[in-house]
């Protein structure tokens, strides 16, 4: 079978009709990861064993004709999420031996439906980067060109979709962290709505930002594994309790009379030229399909950046707190006192980016700081969120770039945080305002390295924002572009 350009729904049909087993097609990809891979870093965590053997209960279960969409399907999943009885490390030296008793309430959906755990995959350390590279076991290399960082954080998910190393893949998004990767490594990715996807197992960063959601190849794929994970699920107090809605129903339905928005702000410079000629030439063809342009306007879309490092770090200081060599986790070797034991775990436990956020958290919630920082960006988040409200009364869907460049060489900003920082700047308002986010591949810039397209939505309007990805890639190829590794 060609994995390299096979849908879900394509390996599912297969499956079903007992043309391929689980057993065979999980093989074919754990023999790809064990011979690219080494190449890419996409993978934390490979259990052969663990992943066959559930290969041959799936088996079993079509077998009985008990089978769901995704019964047999190998999915790889960001090591963000617990999963029992697999390492999960979250990236970071501080959870390297760390095996979860629990599986999240994500892994437990498709386990439910009969899919696979394929492996863990790489991300930066506690989902804190947008380039993989502050992973505690390595950067993951960008398939397209492995000079080239793949994003982040979720840089293992997309790597190992774009190489064809998995079908599909979890991931999270907290300020960009699907979708930046998603376009960088020329492969679909949404984040929906905050609160469709349960919490509960996925390892906080800053738990008002962030979501869990799904990296795959095309948009019909993003719906056919949507369909799963949503759910509410009572042990998070985040999630919304709502009826279950079939995110493929629309696939297909025609695009004539779509209004896109185009935020002035997204097309008013800091756009390299190749990434908005790419742009130019997607929204051409959603004219061609019949959809209207609306020029719209964010005006506080600037500010999401520093609203988003006063808020994310704060909230992570929170929640990384409980990571003092106590409980589970990196514990110092050497150590004097209980107070000496604390600070030489958090020291050697977490990266400098990890800390650097901490810090920076620490100190926007400190006495005389909070009202200056915390309070006023909490202020500007809602003016954000009132923005997009009055956008969403003239349009259906905002389009832009998802990233304002292709994917940067490794080292390339690193030593400036800022710069690294506003690599997420056209993401990050969509978490800050809780709204669905996908990206899809929309042709190649410099180098010949992917563009992505970034379409938002309104709240529980990612059954809308796929059929308007899924009827632009009907009429387009450039999701089925794969880089030569995915041929190998």
């Amino acid at each position: 079978m060609d994995l390299a350009n096979t849908s879900l729904r394509q390996l599912a049909s297969a499956l079903h009709e007992r043309r391929i087993s689980s057993r065979e097609l999980t093989q074919a990809y754990l023999e790809r990861i064990g011979r690219l891979d080494g190449q890419l870093g996409a993978f934390i965590t490979v259990d052969p064993d663990k992943t066959l053997s559930q290969a041959d209960a799936a088996d079993a279960r079509i077998a009985r004709g008990e089978a769901g969409p995704l019964t047999g399907i190998p999915i790889a999943h960001k090591d963000i999420f617990c999963t029992e009885g697999w390492l999960t490390t979250c990236g970071s030296r501080m959870l390297s031996n760390f095996v979860s008793p629990y599986d999240a309430h994500v892994i437990e959906k498709f386990a439910a439906a009969g899919a696979l755990i394929l492996g863990k995959t790489n991300m930066d350390e506690f989902a804190m980067g947008s380039s993989n590279e502050t992973s505690h076991f390595g950067p993951v290399k960008n398939p397209w060109n492995l000079a080239k960082v793949p994003g982040g954080s979720s840089g293992g998910s997309a790597a190992a979709v774009a190489a064809r190393l998995a079908p599909a893949a979890t991931a999270t998004d907290t300020g960009g962290s699907i979708r930046q990767p998603a376009a960088l490594c020329g492969v679909s990715g949404i984040k929906p709505t905050y609160g469709l996807v349960s919490r509960y197992g996925m390892i906080a960063y800053a738990s008002s930002l962030d979501q869990g959601g799904v990296i795959a190849p095309s948009a019909e794929d993003l719906g056919l594994v949507l369909n799963t994970m949503v759910g509410f699920d009572t042990r998070d107090s985040t999630s919304i309790d709502r009826p279950a809605e079939d995110y493929t129903a629309a696939l297909g339905q025609p695009l004539k009379g779509l209004r896109i928005g185009l935020p002035r702000e997204y097309f008013s410079g800091g756009v390299s030229p190749d990434v908005a000629r790419a742009i130019d030439a997607a929204l051409e063809v959603y004219d061609r399909l019949g959809a209207e342009r609306v020029e719209v306007s964010l005006p506080h879309s600037q500010l999401s950046v520093p609203v988003y490092y006063v808020l994310a770090p704060a909230e992570a200081s929170s929640n990384l707190s409980r990571y003092d060599g106590v409980r589970y986790g990196h514990r110092a070797a050497q150590y004097g006192d209980l107070n000496d034991m604390y600070e030489r775990t958090r020291a050697e436990g977490f990266g400098a980016e990890v800390k650097r956020r901490i810090l920076t958290g620490t100190y926007v919630l400190s006495r005389g700081y909070y009202d200056a920082y915390y309070l006023q960006a909490q202020r500007v988040r809602r003016l954000i969120v009132n923005d997009f409200r009055e956008a969403f009364a003239r349009c259906d869907v905002i389009m832009g770039p998802a990233s304002p460049t292709v994917a940067f060489g490794f080292g390339e900003k690193t030593s400036d945080p800022v710069q690294m920082y506003l690599s997420d700047i056209f993401t990050i308002s969509v978490n800050l305002a809780g709204l669905p986010g996908l990206s899809i591949p929309a042709g190649f810039g410099a180098s010949g390295l992917p563009v992505g397209l970034q379409l938002i939505g309104n709240y529980f309007s990612e059954g809308r924002l796929l059929q308007a990805a899924h009827g632009y890639q009907q009429a387009t190829d450039w999701h089925r572009q794969v880089p030569d590794m995915a041929r190998a």
